[in-house]
């Protein structure tokens, strides 16, 4: 299916859980899409002590531009004294991060902790 550049990208999907924002980006995460993306977490890396969970269970497909967003939002986070975590269970997703030496860099969980997982939210944002 060809792809329509002037298709607008919405916004990933977030709530607010227990003082934790979750971010739920879908489909490709790519040249197109990391934009929007890195826009929306420069936003929310913007102030002190954030505390971001990136759930990329969802995400099909991650290119460079894709992995400089997560580095650049990591950058942020640890800047401002903050926690990034990312959820991913896909071993594809694990093996790009392994062949471009970031596996240590991030925090990897398979899931969402139970805390985030269990609790209500208490802001729910969509676009």
């Amino acid at each position: 299916m060809p792809q329509n550049p002037s298709r607008s990208v919405a916004e990933p999907p977030e709530r607010i859980v227990a003082g934790t924002t979750v971010v739920t980006p879908r489909g490709e995460l790519d040249l197109r899409t990391a934009p929007v993306l890195s826009r929306r977490l420069d936003a929310l890396t913007d102030r002190a002590v954030p505390d971001l969970v990136l759930d990329l269970r969802a995400v099909t497909f991650i290119d460079c531009s894709g992995l400089g967003v997560l580095c650049r939002a990591r950058n942020r986070v640890l800047a401002r004294g903050g926690r990034l975590r990312l959820i991913t269970d896909r071993p594809s997703f694990l093996r790009v991060l392994h062949h471009v030496r970031l596996t240590g860099v991030f925090e990897l969980l398979p899931r969402l902790p139970a805390e985030l997982d269990a609790a209500a939210p208490t802001v729910r944002a969509s676009c």
